[in-house]
């Protein structure tokens, strides 16, 4: 396919009365450098004339063409419209516009949409960018390429669905701490504020029979110790919701003591088991993994039907790794991904600040769910 860029009067008229053989050599020779060129190009070189009536035509097409748009360059040579007719609806109506204002007023064409591939039921993002010439009586002509930016879009649109799942979850975040917020705030003000209000009062009481030389009440005086110890209680329970107590004793101890707190809560079979009982972490690291842990057994009391859950934990070459598996009914692909799953999105995202990863697979021993933490270790500081 000759190039329609390079005309021999062109090339005559510029070397004047240098012999027809020379003209023919330097003709050959800057085709062969344009061929050269444009077989580097990644994507489709072109050049397309506009009639005066509206008309399209391709007048030349790299080697490209099938590649890219799955379409041969004889057909698009002889139907432009092959083109038009391959575009998503949308795209092929924001071209034509952007063609029409193209040459209505020279300026440079810019354009992105989507062609569909036939033969290969494929769709895909395609970049065109072309200079425009004016050839006079009504009559334009673009050169330009075409690329495919399928991946860069693809891409693109994935950061954008992460941009939105983070704001999401971010906003979850919030929503969570506000209601732990009001959930504390409630309870000191309940448990702790009712009890040391029925203290004071108590108290109150005990200093007038005092002062008043009458003798103590022992009824009342015992049930201010009871008040006492519920408020202990109560400051317990409070400190345990926001850091487990348990985390003291590290890491492998708490995950011991969350399991068998499972089992004892939901009658099930439930076992731990590790190959690191002498494991010192990071007090931030064991916080996370507990806590995945702890949303693990959360979904899996709410939804997987399971009768038998277990929890290992293992050090392989500095690598934490963390699985707590199920025999349930399993988590179906969509599941993961749904707009609303902040419980699993929160366990990766947990994973992914330690420098780890949390895959949810299913089950290596059969039915159910496996969600597999791995995390390099980080030693407590000296």
């Amino acid at each position: 396919m000759s190039t329609p860029f390079i005309h021999p009067s062109a090339v005559s008229s510029s070397l004047g009365n240098v012999p027809v053989d020379s003209v023919k050599d330097a003709l050959h020779e800057s085709e062969r450098r344009f061929s050269a060129i444009v077989s580097s190009i990644p994507g489709l070189v072109f050049q397309m004339h506009m009639a005066e009536d509206g008309q399209v035509v391709f007048t030349y097409l790299s080697e490209g063409c099938e590649a890219l748009l799955g379409i041969p360059a004889a057909a698009l040579l002889k139907d432009a419209q092959t083109l038009f007719q391959a575009m998503e609806e949308h795209s092929a109506s924001q071209f034509k516009q952007k063609l029409q204002k193209s040459a209505r007023h020279h300026k440079r064409l810019d354009w992105e949409g989507r062609i569909w591939i036939a033969d290969w039921q494929d769709m895909k993002w395609v970049n065109i960018r072309a200079t425009v010439r004016d050839l006079g009586q009504g009559a334009v002509q673009w050169d330009g390429i075409m690329l495919n930016i399928s991946q860069s879009k693809h891409e693109k649109q994935e950061i954008e669905q992460a941009r939105r799942d983070l704001q999401a979850l971010t906003a979850h975040i919030h929503q969570v701490k506000e209601q732990e917020r009001v959930s504390i705030a409630r309870e000191i003000h309940d448990d702790l504020g009712g009890n040391l209000t029925a203290m004071k009062l108590g108290l109150s009481t005990i200093i007038q029979q005092i002062e008043e030389g009458q003798p103590v009440n022992l009824e009342q005086a015992n049930m201010l110790q009871a008040i006492i110890d519920q408020t202990f209680d109560a400051v317990h329970r409070i400190s345990g919701n926001l850091r487990p107590n348990i985390l003291d004793l590290g890491l492998v101890d708490a995950l011991d003591w969350q399991v068998s707190q499972f089992k004892k809560q939901l009658s099930i079979s439930a076992m731990f088991v590790t190959d690191c009982r002498d494991l010192e972490c990071d007090p931030d690291q064991s916080m996370a993994l507990f806590r995945i842990c702890q949303e693990a057994l959360s979904n899996i009391a709410k939804y997987s039907q399971a009768d038998q859950v277990s929890v290992e934990l293992s050090l392989v070459e500095q690598i934490l790794v963390m699985k707590v598996s199920d025999n349930g009914v399993g988590i179906a692909p969509a599941d993961k991904i749904k707009p609303n799953s902040f419980g699993l999105r929160g366990m990766q995202e947990r994973a992914a600040a330690l420098g780890g990863e949390c895959q949810i697979v299913p089950n290596a021993q059969g039915s159910g769910t496996c969600i597999q933490v791995r995390v390099p270790l980080i030693a407590i500081a000296s």
